[in-house]
C-alpha cells in the first residue's frame, strides 16, 4: 500500500509540474530564473519519488530511509498549507504523508524489506 501511495504522490508532483509549466508559458511577466528553477525542482521531485516507489516495490532496503525523508517533507508542506491555505490541500498532504510514512515502517513492511 505504501508503494501505491508513493506512486500517487508522484502523480501529484507530475500534475504540479504540468501546472507550473503552464503558468510559466502563460505568464505576462515573471522572474524567469525563479520560475524555471521551481518547475525543474518539481519535475526532479516527481522523478525521485517515482524511483523511490519503484525501489520499495522491488524491496530494496536502501529506499526506505529516503522514502521516510520524503514523507517528512510532505508532512511539513501539509502543515504549511494548513496555515496559509488552502486548508483542504494541507489536510490531504498531512494525512497522505503520515499514512505513507507509517506504512513504510510498520513491521510487515520492515520484514518485507529484510530490515529486521
Amino acid at each position: 500500500m505504501a508503494v501505491w501511495l508513493l506512486y500517487l504522490e508522484c502523480v501529484g508532483l507530475a500534475a504540479v509540474t504540468a501546472y507550473l509549466i503552464y503558468r510559466d508559458l502563460t505568464a505576462d511577466s515573471l522572474a524567469v530564473g525563479v520560475a524555471i528553477s521551481l518547475t525543474v525542482m518539481a519535475a526532479l521531485a516527481a522523478v525521485v519519488v517515482f524511483f523511490l516507489a519503484r525501489s520499495l516495490g522491488r524491496r530494496q532496503k536502501g529506499a526506505r530511509g529516503p522514502a521516510i525523508v520524503v514523507q517528512l517533507f510532505v508532512i511539513a508542506s501539509g502543515g504549511f498549507q494548513v496555515q496559509v491555505g488552502p486548508l483542504w490541500l494541507g489536510l490531504i498532504l498531512l494525512v497522505t504523508g503520515a499514512v505513507t510514512g507509517v506504512l513504510i515502517v510498520v513491521p510487515p513492511s520492515t520484514r518485507a524489506l529484510g530490515v529486521d
